[in-house]
């Protein structure tokens, strides 16, 4: 199992520089980030290597942050790695609502995080497929 930290903030200058010292500050290191935002307010979606430390150090700073529980699906970093993952998917009427990709190892591997409703459902069929799910220990270790 693996996990996101998602930061909700007002979409000013700074933001992000704020949270990025705070985690810096409790010694969590970043592998990836996604950042939307609307006018008034964003959210920036953190995959980190000590979710729970990230969590309490940004909390405890009066900042707006949740750990979600995400997919992370190691793909070959190649022209029709994410189609893969995206067809098994499609043909079992999974919908993805939320997902951003990272390579760890470049034209070898890399990272697709997932969002999805049916969490317990997707890690299955993707594990029948013969996927490789990773939890937060084995996205910090690749």
């Amino acid at each position: 199992m693996a996990h996101q930290i998602s930061v909700f903030v007002e979409n000013k200058p700074g933001r992000i520089e704020r949270v990025t010292e705070y985690l810096m500050k409790a010694n969590v290191n970043i592998r990836a980030i996604t950042v939307m935002g609307t006018f008034e307010y964003g959210v920036i979606k953190l995959l980190v290597d000590k979710p729970d430390i990230a969590l309490e150090a940004l909390r405890s700073q009066g900042i707006s942050a949740h750990k979600r529980e995400i997919i992370a699906i190691l793909m070959d970093d190649r022209p029709g790695g994410l189609h893969r993952i995206c067809k098994v998917f499609g043909q079992r009427k999974i919908n993805i609502d939320d997902a951003y990709g990272f390579v760890i190892e470049d034209k070898k591997r890399a990272i697709l995080v997932v969002d999805v409703g049916k969490i317990q459902e997707a890690e299955k069929v993707l594990k029948e497929e013969g996927l490789t799910i990773l939890s937060d220990e084995e996205i910090y270790s690749l």
